[in-house]
């Protein structure tokens, strides 16, 4: 592999919620507060990627703390007829840093495509938002083994016109579809393959330097109990937090557990 511990401890630890279709503003701002002091010596850069309707709340709340707050998704048009779309310039004025792009969700309910996650991600990166650019297989896709076919495929797509410049402000997330929302989690060693092989496309796309610098978190099911095991990985440098990150005590232990990596 391209990468040895020494280069892993020169990325950066990246450990975000996801918090897809839940909390009110009112929840929000509760969760935020109680998160607030759990997380307020972290190792890692903590993200909440939250609904849009708590971007406002979830910013205020979190002034003064350590937590950098993100979007679930974006548009790639800065205005127009888009009804139910949010742009990145709305994003960015309120004060929002990270904007999700492509998870698994998006592919499957609502029709987002490679196509399209190369749109959004350009239109994030151009209004200085750091998108993270989620990738996986379906289970069947693993079963016919072209997980790295999938994976390669994507990561060209989704990345495509991209600049080795630019490649500073996007996170890549590996999220396995079949161990999202299903309580089955990657092994340590199946999150490690892919995410060193997405860092190999990264190479072969940006060279080396740049391969090195991008974080790769995982995002299928990482929770307080396996957190540790899949951290100390050389290729994962992180978790997209589904479940988990909707109870501060759990988010909390993931968030510490970085600390444990080398």
């Amino acid at each position: 592999m391209i990468l040895d511990a020494l280069t892993k401890g020169m990325r950066k630890t990246i450990i975000a919620g996801n918090w897809k279709m839940n909390k009110t503003p009112s929840e929000a701002k509760a969760l935020l507060e109680e998160i607030a002091p759990l997380v307020k010596d972290a190792k890692c850069e903590v993200v909440a990627c939250v609904p849009y309707v708590d971007l406002a709340t979830a910013v205020e709340a979190t002034k003064g703390t350590n937590i950098k707050i993100g979007a679930e998704n974006c548009h790639w048009e800065e205005k127009g007829a888009y009804t139910g779309e949010i742009s990145t310039g709305m994003l960015k004025e309120i004060g929002v840093e990270y904007v999700v792009i492509g998870h698994s969700e998006r592919r499957q309910y609502f029709g987002e495509t490679d196509e399209t996650v190369n749109k959004r991600t350009k239109a994030a990166l151009a209004a200085g938002l750091k998108p993270i650019v989620c990738v996986g297989e379906l289970l069947w896709e693993r079963e016919c083994n072209i997980t790295n076919e999938v994976i390669a495929r994507q990561i060209k797509l989704d990345l495509w016109d991209v600049t080795p410049e630019e490649m500073a402000n996007v996170v890549i997330a590996y999220e396995p579809v079949w161990a999202i929302g299903t309580g089955k989690t990657a092994t340590a060693e199946q999150a490690e393959e892919v995410c060193g092989f997405i860092r190999s496309c990264l190479k072969e796309m940006f060279g080396l330097e740049v391969a090195a610098a991008v974080t790769i978190q995982y995002g299928g099911s990482m929770n307080d109990q396996n957190a540790a095991e899949l951290l100390k990985k050389p290729n994962v440098d992180g978790g997209l937090i589904g479940g988990a990150s909707l109870v501060a005590e759990k988010f909390a232990a993931i968030v510490a557990a970085t600390a444990l990596e080398y």
